[in-house]
């Protein structure tokens, strides 16, 4: 396929800030894509009627949230002006498209999907699941093909939704007539970024567990969160060889560190291999190279503080941008819905020959 031919459509759930984690998995990745030239079209979602799935009694929290994924997606550097960044819930297509698709779907394929049951045990839902949650796959493919998205950033636990939303394009143009388009998942550039710790060590950087760096944190805050991070239990003297297996800190130096960083922050290293090596030998303390890490982070985050700063001036201009994002959201979507209507023999009204076949049936004059 054609490079000019490809749409981009990725998103985040409102749930609260978005921190660094989101930002090396996807958000830095969807800036350089939207300024690469390389795709037709870019759609980045607000997941709000997801979020509702398993926080229906908690909308308040949803609401409060959506302005501020607004502000970490414009402070991180993506432009209205390239991209349409909208709202879900604002654009009813989706709704439509999701109970179609809903047909083509068993129970069985649903509870069989790999990421449903890890999300359903991480919210102790058992056998108290939601229906709108259960089926949230189904929606995530009529978000992704309402707009004709070929690719979808996403990390690799994100596979079996993309597979699942492939089959049902399958189905779908096998029923009704070739509509839908495939979608290919886009993985991060590096397996540091594909899911990014939580500064205590724990597996994922989660909100629920307050183990986050936010975009969104001041300097201060930053080099707090910095300096308690989970490294090596084992390193108790900087004599001691340490390990770096676990250790949170090299897994955030992986992540965003490049050979620059050394010339301006750590001359006396050429790398981070040379590092590494420096640490696992003995002779290296945590407390420098959790102030090079620091460093790094402020460099990075400087200028996404100062983007959000100016934009949290101006709140009003926000909600703007959101509202023309999602006049341009619906305006594509419904173009996808009519196609879908129109294969599925439903586009009774628009279909003339159907009008006349039936008058025809009853005797009617043609006029």
């Amino acid at each position: 396929m054609d490079k000019k031919e490809r749409v981009i459509l990725t998103g985040d759930r409102p749930t609260g800030r978005l921190h660094i984690g989101h930002y090396v998995g996807s958000l830095r990745t969807r800036v350089q894509i939207q300024n690469s030239g390389e795709f037709k079209k870019m759609y980045i979602m607000i997941a709000d009627a997801q979020a509702l799935t398993d926080n229906a009694d908690n909308p308040e929290k949803i609401r409060q949230n959506l302005i501020e994924v607004a502000l970490d997606y414009l402070s991180v550097g993506l432009d209205p002006s390239k991209i349409t960044i909208f709202v879900q819930s604002m654009v009813p297509e989706l709704t439509e498209l999701t109970f179609y698709y809903a047909n083509l779907v068993t129970v069985a394929r649903l509870k069989r999907n790999p990421t449903v049951k890890t999300e359903i045990g991480m919210r102790g839902f058992e056998s108290d699941i939601p229906v709108g949650f259960f089926t949230y796959p189904i929606s995530q493919t009529s978000d992704i093909t309402a707009f004709k998205a070929t690719t979808v950033p996403a990390g690799e636990d994100q596979e079996p939704m993309l597979e699942q939303a492939r089959e049902i394009v399958r189905k779908f143009n096998a029923t009704y007539g070739e509509v839908l388009v495939e979608p290919e998942i886009m993985l991060p550039p590096n397996e540091a970024s594909n899911r990014l710790p939580g500064i205590d060590g724990k597996a994922k950087m989660s909100k629920s567990l307050g183990n986050c760096i936010y975009l969104s944190d001041t300097e201060k805050d930053v080099k707090k969160k910095v300096m308690s991070m989970y490294t090596d239990p084992q390193h108790l003297q900087v004599s001691d060889p340490g390990h770096l297996e676990g250790n949170t800190v090299f897994t955030y130096l992986d992540a965003f560190c490049r050979p620059e960083h050394f010339a301006e922050f750590l001359p006396e290293y050429q790398n981070l291999d040379e590092l590494k090596e420096h640490y696992t030998r003995g002779g290296l303390g945590d407390v420098k190279v959790k102030k090079f890490l620091n460093k790094i982070l402020e460099e990075e985050l400087h200028p996404i503080r100062e983007r959000r700063a100016a934009y949290e001036k101006d709140i009003p201009a926000v909600f703007d941008i959101l509202k023309k994002g999602c006049e341009d959201a619906r305006e594509a979507a419904a173009q996808t819905l009519s196609e879908v209507r129109s294969a599925m023999k439903i586009n009774y009204f628009d279909d003339e020959v159907l009008i006349a076949a039936e008058a025809a049936k009853y005797g009617n004059k043609a006029e």
